[in-house]
């Protein structure tokens, strides 16, 4: 009874921890994120032939960085001026719902239509385009933080390793299995991120292209978002490819554009999403598809679209971390997908 109490009160103080302090955790996690990918990058430019020799590991660190930040800016441009384009024709979409309405009304000759106009007269797209532009805002103000708090991690990296050699210069067992702990994460987070990113680029390239050929304004920007949707699983796709198909249909009025998005979208989502990504994943994550699902909701719930974006490395982390110790071992067999973890 007391454990029970005492994993209710830890439980009840780590969530409370995870809420109020978002605005700080959040900003570090992608700060770490950014370093992890940074490694990647790196890691990249060093397989080119005499790319080490003549390339010191500080000023790789500033090209990458570099990159990153001003690939960041630029696509926040590209966003930004997307929405601002997209909110000047407010009024032209809204002329094409009411025909939409009518056309559907006339064409099925049912009532309900007219109930359903009057939802839509109540959805205010407008204000919808305004609640995204506040949301990329924030992340924009954010930007600042994480990019401080990854400069602190890049100065922290090269003194880590030996603040733990120091910590455990007296147990060297303890030492090997701290180093091979993190060894271990970042290795599965930064695959999973790598992996992930070139899956979501495919995806948001392909979709690009057949909203470029449809004729939907602003593609860049629904390109995007699909891009970053992919992030969220299972429900991130089909929120990503209904998104360009309803805005499809309040810009040109009509159904064939909706559909052909629609279709098209939705090819590219499951064809990437249920051949491509299973063998590029392969069995690496080792999560249960159900623990994903029950993750997604969890942190979707603490964290919002950003808890959903980052729930599937956390569980992964969790799994590893577990799996380290008898007394957690058990979870850490349950979150994986076959019972099958690493020994410790």
């Amino acid at each position: 009874m007391k454990n029970a109490a005492n994993v209710v009160i830890v439980t009840t103080a780590i969530l409370a921890v995870l809420v109020i302090g978002k605005g700080i955790i959040i900003p570090f996690i992608f700060a770490v994120i950014f370093w992890f990918l940074t490694r990647e990058i790196r890691k990249t430019i060093y397989r080119i032939p005499f790319a080490k020799k003549y390339i010191p590991k500080w000023l790789s660190n500033i090209i990458v960085f570099s990159l990153i930040v001003m690939s960041f800016s630029f696509m926040s441009g590209i966003v930004t001026k997307s929405i601002s384009d997209l909110t000047a024709s407010y009024p032209k979409y809204e002329a094409n719902v009411d025909r939409i309405i009518k056309n559907i009304n006339s064409y099925f000759n049912v009532d309900v239509m007219n109930s359903v106009k009057v939802l839509i007269g109540k959805f205010n797209y407008g204000a919808f385009l305004g609640d995204i532009a506040n949301a990329i805002s924030g992340v924009l103000g954010d930007t600042f933080m994480i990019i401080i708090y990854a400069l602190f991690i890049f100065l922290e990296e090269s003194s880590f390793k030996k603040k733990l050699v120091k910590l455990f210069q007296k147990d060297d067992t303890s030492y090997s299995n701290v180093l091979h702990l993190i060894t271990k994460i970042e290795y599965s987070v930064s695959n999973y991120l790598r992996l992930k990113t070139y899956v979501s680029l495919l995806t948001g390239i392909l979709s690009y292209i057949v909203l470029l050929i449809v004729g939907v304004d602003s593609a860049p920007f629904w390109a995007f978002l699909i891009f970053l949707l992919n992030y969220i699983p299972t429900i991130g796709s089909l929120i990503a490819t209904v998104f360009p198909a309803v805005f499809s249909l309040f810009q040109f009025g009509e159904l064939t554009p909706f559909i052909i998005v629609l279709v098209a979208v939705g090819s590219i989502q499951v064809i990437v999403g249920n051949i491509i990504e299973p063998k590029v994943f392969g069995k690496s994550l080792n999560l249960s598809p159900l623990v994903t699902i029950l993750s997604l909701a969890i942190w979707g719930n603490i964290w919002g679209i950003t808890g959903m974006v980052l729930s599937v490395p956390i569980t992964v982390i969790m799994i590893i971390v577990f799996s380290q110790f008898e007394s957690t071992k058990s979870v850490a067999i349950l979150l994986s997908e076959n019972g099958e973890i690493e020994e410790i």
